[in-house]
């Protein structure tokens, strides 16, 4: 596989992808039914790797890895679709957390915060 990307660059690379078609992104709405769809997939996989229901033998073998790139591809168009900036997003959301968090759980020791 390729170096690490940025989620700028993913995000770009998504778009040059689904750019290339006339049906371009789905409805925010049909991207979040597929969302769930993929949460499903992820969750089956889990499930059989940590739960107590085995895959049946004629099953496909999927990777959790596989079911959250799928989850994540779907994440990405629903953020282009909206002209999100997941960057911006997660440096919002990891704000919040060191915030409004910051004093919620038990902190190893010798570990700070990063306000």
């Amino acid at each position: 596989m390729s170096q690490q990307k940025s989620m700028k660059e993913m995000q770009v690379e998504v778009d040059q992808y689904i750019s290339q078609f006339k049906e371009g992104y789905f409805s925010p709405l049909a991207m979040l039914a597929r969302m769930t769809e993929e949460l499903g997939e992820l969750a089956r996989e889990i499930n059989h790797y940590y739960g107590e229901k085995p895959k049946k033998s004629t099953e496909n073998e999927k990777t959790i890895e596989e079911e959250l790139g799928d989850l994540q591809f779907v994440l990405i168009c629903l953020a282009n679709s909206l002209n999100i900036n997941l960057e911006t997003a997660h440096e919002r959301v990891m704000h919040k957390f060191n915030t409004r968090d910051k004093d919620r759980w038990t902190r190893i020791e010798g570990e700070t915060t990063n306000d």
